[in-house]
Protein backbone atom coordinates (compact mmCIF):
# COMPACT_ATOMS: atom_id res chain seq x y z
CA UNK A 1 0.00 0.00 0.00
CA UNK A 2 1.57 3.69 -1.31
CA UNK A 3 0.43 6.72 1.33
CA UNK A 4 0.67 9.78 -0.87
CA UNK A 5 0.86 13.26 -0.32
CA UNK A 6 -0.79 14.79 -2.37
CA UNK A 7 -2.18 18.72 -3.78
CA UNK A 8 -4.77 20.41 -5.65
CA UNK A 9 -4.26 23.62 -7.69
CA UNK A 10 -5.92 25.62 -4.69
CA UNK A 11 -2.78 24.12 -2.55
CA UNK A 12 -4.89 22.21 -0.31
CA UNK A 13 -3.10 18.77 1.03
CA UNK A 14 -4.14 15.44 1.76
CA UNK A 15 -3.58 12.00 2.07
CA UNK A 16 -3.95 9.42 -1.04
CA UNK A 17 -3.79 5.34 -0.84
CA UNK A 18 -2.76 3.31 -3.41
CA UNK A 19 -2.04 -0.25 -3.82
CA UNK A 20 1.26 0.95 -6.36
CA UNK A 21 2.39 3.98 -8.23
CA UNK A 22 0.69 1.95 -11.34
CA UNK A 23 -2.69 2.78 -9.07
CA UNK A 24 -2.31 5.86 -8.71
CA UNK A 25 -1.25 7.10 -12.53
CA UNK A 26 -4.11 5.28 -13.70
CA UNK A 27 -7.01 6.83 -11.32
CA UNK A 28 -5.51 10.03 -11.90
CA UNK A 29 -4.89 9.80 -15.50
CA UNK A 30 -9.04 8.63 -15.21
CA UNK A 31 -9.91 11.76 -13.38
CA UNK A 32 -10.26 9.37 -10.51
CA UNK A 33 -8.50 11.58 -7.83
CA UNK A 34 -10.03 14.85 -7.03
CA UNK A 35 -9.48 17.09 -3.61
CA UNK A 36 -11.51 16.06 -0.82
CA UNK A 37 -11.86 19.60 0.38
CA UNK A 38 -12.86 21.46 -2.82
CA UNK A 39 -13.40 18.71 -5.72
CA UNK A 40 -10.62 19.85 -7.57
CA UNK A 41 -9.13 17.06 -9.93
CA UNK A 42 -5.85 18.86 -11.18
CA UNK A 43 -3.85 16.70 -8.33
CA UNK A 44 -0.30 16.78 -8.02
CA UNK A 45 2.52 14.21 -6.16
CA UNK A 46 4.65 16.30 -3.30
CA UNK A 47 7.65 14.66 -2.04
CA UNK A 48 7.01 12.31 0.81
CA UNK A 49 8.76 10.20 3.05
CA UNK A 50 8.22 6.51 2.29
CA UNK A 51 6.02 4.68 4.74
CA UNK A 52 5.75 0.77 5.14
CA UNK A 53 2.83 -0.50 7.07
CA UNK A 54 4.94 -4.01 8.72
CA UNK A 55 2.60 -4.33 11.32
CA UNK A 56 -0.58 -5.95 9.65
CA UNK A 57 -1.04 -9.37 10.72
CA UNK A 58 -2.05 -12.28 8.73
CA UNK A 59 -5.37 -12.18 6.99
CA UNK A 60 -5.22 -8.49 8.04
CA UNK A 61 -5.80 -6.31 5.20
CA UNK A 62 -5.73 -2.01 5.67
CA UNK A 63 -8.55 -0.53 3.16
CA UNK A 64 -9.19 3.01 2.13
CA UNK A 65 -11.07 5.04 -0.61
CA UNK A 66 -10.23 7.64 -2.35
CA UNK A 67 -12.78 10.24 -3.03
CA UNK A 68 -13.96 11.99 -6.13
CA UNK A 69 -16.16 14.80 -6.83
CA UNK A 70 -16.98 18.65 -7.80
CA UNK A 71 -18.29 20.81 -5.06
CA UNK A 72 -20.60 23.99 -6.41
CA UNK A 73 -23.18 23.28 -3.71
CA UNK A 74 -23.87 25.36 -1.15
CA UNK A 75 -25.75 23.64 2.29
CA UNK A 76 -28.36 25.93 4.74
CA UNK A 77 -28.26 24.43 7.81
CA UNK A 78 -30.87 26.09 10.16
CA UNK A 79 -30.26 26.47 13.98
CA UNK A 80 -34.12 24.91 15.16
CA UNK A 81 -34.33 26.33 19.00
CA UNK A 82 -36.25 23.48 20.28
CA UNK A 83 -34.48 20.70 18.09
CA UNK A 84 -31.68 18.07 19.55
CA UNK A 85 -28.44 18.95 18.78
CA UNK A 86 -25.34 16.60 19.34
CA UNK A 87 -22.31 17.64 20.73
CA UNK A 88 -20.42 19.00 18.27
CA UNK A 89 -16.97 18.40 17.56
CA UNK A 90 -14.03 20.12 19.41
CA UNK A 91 -12.67 22.68 17.30
CA UNK A 92 -9.69 25.62 17.47
CA UNK A 93 -10.64 28.16 19.38
CA UNK A 94 -10.81 31.80 17.08
CA UNK A 95 -7.73 33.38 18.78
CA UNK A 96 -5.84 29.58 17.48
CA UNK A 97 -6.51 29.98 14.00
CA UNK A 98 -3.66 32.52 13.15
CA UNK A 99 -1.08 29.70 14.68
CA UNK A 100 -2.75 26.59 12.64
CA UNK A 101 -0.91 24.98 9.83
CA UNK A 102 -3.29 24.65 6.62
CA UNK A 103 -3.40 20.96 7.34
CA UNK A 104 -5.09 21.48 10.57
CA UNK A 105 -7.15 24.40 9.64
CA UNK A 106 -8.38 22.07 6.71
CA UNK A 107 -9.19 18.91 9.01
CA UNK A 108 -11.02 21.08 11.65
CA UNK A 109 -13.46 22.07 8.58
CA UNK A 110 -13.56 18.91 7.62
CA UNK A 111 -14.45 17.33 11.28
CA UNK A 112 -17.32 20.45 11.25
CA UNK A 113 -18.31 19.88 8.22
CA UNK A 114 -18.87 15.67 8.78
CA UNK A 115 -20.27 16.75 11.65
CA UNK A 116 -23.06 18.51 10.09
CA UNK A 117 -23.64 16.34 8.04
CA UNK A 118 -23.96 13.41 10.30
CA UNK A 119 -26.58 14.80 12.52
CA UNK A 120 -28.90 16.63 9.95
CA UNK A 121 -31.43 16.09 7.70
CA UNK A 122 -30.75 16.35 3.39
CA UNK A 123 -33.82 18.21 2.67
CA UNK A 124 -32.20 19.17 -1.00
CA UNK A 125 -33.49 21.85 -3.12
CA UNK A 126 -36.56 22.24 -1.10
CA UNK A 127 -34.28 23.82 1.76
CA UNK A 128 -36.01 27.59 1.74
CA UNK A 129 -39.08 25.89 2.21
CA UNK A 130 -38.60 23.32 5.28
CA UNK A 131 -37.17 25.98 7.02
CA UNK A 132 -39.67 28.52 6.57
CA UNK A 133 -42.27 25.43 7.30
CA UNK A 134 -39.75 25.55 10.23
CA UNK A 135 -39.74 28.47 11.25
CA UNK A 136 -43.45 29.45 11.41
CA UNK A 137 -44.45 26.33 13.02
CA UNK A 138 -46.11 24.55 10.02
CA UNK A 139 -43.40 21.79 10.96
CA UNK A 140 -41.58 19.64 13.07
CA UNK A 141 -38.53 21.68 14.35
CA UNK A 142 -35.31 19.63 13.15
CA UNK A 143 -31.92 19.87 11.98
CA UNK A 144 -31.65 20.16 8.35
CA UNK A 145 -29.15 20.85 5.10
CA UNK A 146 -30.06 21.37 1.86
CA UNK A 147 -29.39 23.66 -1.37
CA UNK A 148 -30.57 27.63 -1.70
CA UNK A 149 -29.49 30.37 -4.28
CA UNK A 150 -27.27 32.98 -2.20
CA UNK A 151 -30.69 35.31 -2.91
CA UNK A 152 -32.77 32.51 -1.03
CA UNK A 153 -30.13 32.75 2.00
CA UNK A 154 -30.56 36.56 1.94
CA UNK A 155 -34.03 36.52 1.72
CA UNK A 156 -34.08 33.59 4.82
CA UNK A 157 -31.88 35.51 6.88
CA UNK A 158 -34.18 39.11 5.92
CA UNK A 159 -37.26 36.88 7.57
CA UNK A 160 -35.73 36.60 10.76
CA UNK A 161 -34.81 32.79 9.93
CA UNK A 162 -31.14 31.83 11.14
CA UNK A 163 -29.32 29.70 8.42
CA UNK A 164 -25.75 29.20 7.71
CA UNK A 165 -23.96 28.88 4.21
CA UNK A 166 -21.92 25.75 4.46
CA UNK A 167 -19.78 25.00 1.36
CA UNK A 168 -20.31 20.54 1.22
CA UNK A 169 -18.32 19.04 -0.84
CA UNK A 170 -19.50 15.82 -2.70
CA UNK A 171 -17.31 13.60 -0.99
CA UNK A 172 -18.78 14.24 2.36
CA UNK A 173 -21.94 13.56 1.45
CA UNK A 174 -21.59 10.02 1.01
CA UNK A 175 -20.24 7.73 3.56
CA UNK A 176 -15.75 6.47 2.64
CA UNK A 177 -15.29 3.12 1.41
Amino acid sequence: MKVLDLQCGQHHVFEGWFGSEVDFQSQLARGLVACPMCGDAAVTKKLSAPRLNLNTTRGERETAGNAAGNSSDRAGVPQAENAPTPAAPTLPSLQDVPNLEPAQLQAALLKMVRHVVANTEDVGNSFPEEARKMHYGEAEQRNIRGHATPEETEELMDEGIAVMPLPLPDVLKEPLQ
